[in-house]
């Protein structure tokens, strides 16, 4: 993906509204007519480039974003990457606490599902970890 693309709209590392994805791959995404390269975060409030690699680093901090918009996400999809991995089950206590089931899955997995449920119209985040 190009670098300008990427800092088109995205160079704030936020872009307002939800947005579905067009399509993921190459380390990056691509949505709302633009690319950002590295993993995002799909909140009720906009799209946020989120600074995870890989499965290790999601924890509280991480998902500080998701806690802040807890009273409009019912589900948060996690998409670990290529492979299916677990979620410390403190972590996913943590969120249930705030009222936010968590589901995983790889993220190509998750990044459909995420789309199909906005087109429903349902509270719905996503915490996509980018794939080559």
């Amino acid at each position: 993906m190009a670098e300008r693309e990427t800092a088109l709209g995205f160079e704030t590392g936020f872009v307002p509204g939800r947005h579905i994805i067009d399509t993921y791959g190459n380390g990056g995404f691509r949505f709302a007519g633009m690319s950002h390269r590295g993993s995002i975060l799909l909140l009720p409030s906009g799209v946020r480039a989120w600074d995870v690699a890989s499965v290790k680093a999601i924890d509280r901090t991480a998902l500080r974003p998701v806690q802040a918009e807890a009273a409009g996400i019912e589900l948060l999809l996690v998409g670990t990457g290529l492979d299916i991995a677990a979620i410390a089950p403190a972590l996913r206590g943590w969120l249930k606490d705030f009222g936010v089931g968590l589901d995983v899955m790889q993220t190509g997995a998750a990044a459909r599902t995420y789309n199909i449920l906005v087109a429903e119209n349902r509270k719905v985040a996503a915490a996509l970890i980018a794939v080559d």
